[in-house]
C-alpha cells in the first residue's frame, strides 16, 4: 500500500511527558538530534512522509539538511519551521510571535525564505502555559494577513484551534487545514457547532482531529493509577481528560457524518506519545466510525491532498514516487494490522525490512 502520510508531528519533541516550555529549554543541538531519531523511527515504522508543525529556531532545518547531505536518514519532511503565534501564546517560546499584520506577514516572509514549505499558526492558545487554552489568540485582520501572504507564495496554512471562535476565526482567514478542531466555549464547555461544521464543508478544509494525542494521556495516567497511584491532582486531570476525549470523539464523529474529511495527524512526539507509534491515531479513527479503508485514504491520499503533495504521493500510481509499505496483514479488513510493517520504501529505495 501507499507509504503512510503522517500530516502533524513535532520532531524534536522527547515523548518523556515533558511540555513544551520545558522542552525549549534544551539547546537547538540536541533538539535536531532528536529530531533526527524520531525521523529514522517514524520512517521504520512505516511514514514515508511527515508534515513537522512547529520546533524551535532552526532545528528542523538543520535536520533536513543533515538527510539532503546523506548524514541521516528521514521521511520526506514538510517543514514550517517556527509556528507563527502572539507574544506568549501557544509555542511563541519556539522563536516566531508576531504583532499586528505587518509582523504576521513580514514573519511568514522570513520562514519562507528560510525554506518553510508551509505556515503553522496558532489561532488559539493551547498547553503552553502562559497561553489561553480556549481564547482566540490571533485577530480576524492578523490571520488574513498571514493566510493572504502565504497563498501568494502557493503554500498552505495549517491552524491550530482549541475552540470554536478559533476555528471561526480560520475559517474567516481561509486557511488550509484546521489541527484539533475542538468545539469548546471560551469557558471550556463542549458545544458543537453545525454552522462551522458546515463552513468547513464548504469551503473544503481538511480537519486533522488528532483523536490519540488526548487518548494517549489518559492511558499514561490510567497506568500510573494501576501502577504508582495518582496524586489527587493527577487524578482530577485523569477524569477531565476521560470527559474531553469522550465529548471531542463524539463531536469529530458528528464532524465526519456531515462530510468533512479528517486526515491522520498524531502530534507526536508530545508530550508522552512517542514516535513510531502512528498506528494508535489510525486505531482511534477507526475506533469513531471510520471504515478501514477510509482510515487507511486518511493516513494516504487525504493527508497528501492536505499537504499539497498529492500529485507526488499518497497513492500508487503511474508518475508518482515509490513510496511503498508490505504489511504483514490486511488493514483493509483490521486496521490494527498497521502495526506489522514488513518494509518501507522510500522513492523505490528500501529503508527498512527483510531484503
Amino acid at each position: 500500500m501507499p507509504g503512510l502520510i503522517d500530516c502533524h508531528v513535532h520532531l524534536i519533541s522527547l515523548g518523556d511527558g515533558r511540555a513544551g516550555d520545558d522542552l525549549n529549554l534544551l539547546p537547538d543541538e540536541i533538539l535536531t538530534l532528536q529530531a533526527a531519531k524520531n525521523a529514522k523511527m517514524h520512517l521504520q515504522s512505516g511514514v514515508t512522509t511527515v508534515r513537522d508543525c512547529g520546533a524551535k529556531n532552526q532545528t528542523t532545518f538543520m535536520l533536513r539538511k543533515s538527510a539532503e547531505m546523506g548524514i541521516t536518514v528521514t521521511p520526506k519532511l514538510l517543514l514550517t519551521g517556527r509556528p507563527i503565534a502572539i507574544v506568549g501564546g501557544h509555542l511563541s517560546y519556539f522563536g516566531s510571535p508576531a504583532t499586528g499584520p505587518d509582523e504576521c506577514r513580514a514573519e511568514v516572509r522570513k520562514l519562507v525564505k528560510e525554506g518553510a514549505d508551509f505556515i503553522k499558526v496558532t489561532a488559539t492558545g493551547g498547553s503552553t502555559r502562559t497561553s489561553f487554552r480556549h481564547h482566540a489568540s490571533f485577530t480576524k485582520e492578523e490571520l488574513t494577513a498571514i493566510t493572504d501572504e502565504v497563498h501568494k507564495f502557493d503554500k498552505h496554512v495549517v491552524a491550530h484551534c482549541a475552540s470554536s471562535e478559533g476555528i471561526e476565526n480560520a475559517l474567516d482567514a481561509k486557511v488550509d487545514t484546521i489541527v484539533h478542531c475542538m468545539h469548546i466555549e471560551r469557558d471550556g464547555t463542549f458545544k458543537y457547532n453545525k454552522e462551522l461544521t458546515k463552513r468547513i464543508v464548504d469551503q473544503g478544509v481538511y480537519v486533522n482531529p488528532t483523536l490519540h494525542a488526548i487518548r494517549h494521556q489518559v492511558w499514561h495516567l490510567e497506568n500510573l493509577k494501576n501502577t504508582k497511584g495518582l496524586s489527587e491532582k493527577e487524578d482530577i486531570d485523569y477524569q477531565s481528560l476521560i470527559d474531553i476525549y469522550s465529548s471531542h470523539t463524539k463531536l469529530v464523529s458528528r464532524m465526519k457524518d456531515e462530510g468533512v474529511t479528517l486526515v491522520a495527524g498524531s502530534d507526536s512526539a508530545w508530550l508522552n506519545y512517542k514516535m513510531g507509534e502512528f498506528p494508535h491515531e489510525l486505531e482511534a479513527m477507526n475506533s469513531i466510525g471510520l471504515s478501514e479503508m477510509e482510515v487507511i485514504k486518511s493516513a494516504t491520499l487525504d493527508s497528501a491532498r492536505s499537504c499539497q503533495i498529492d500529485a507526488q504521493t499518497g497513492s500508487i500510481e503511474k508518475n508518482k514516487l515509490a513510496d511503498i509499505i508490505i504489511i504483514d496483514g490486511d488493514p483493509t479488513k483490521d486496521i490494527s494490522a498497521m502495526w506489522k510493517i514488513n518494509e518501507v520504501f522510500k522513492d523505490g529505495e528500501i529503508v527498512t525490512g527483510n531484503k
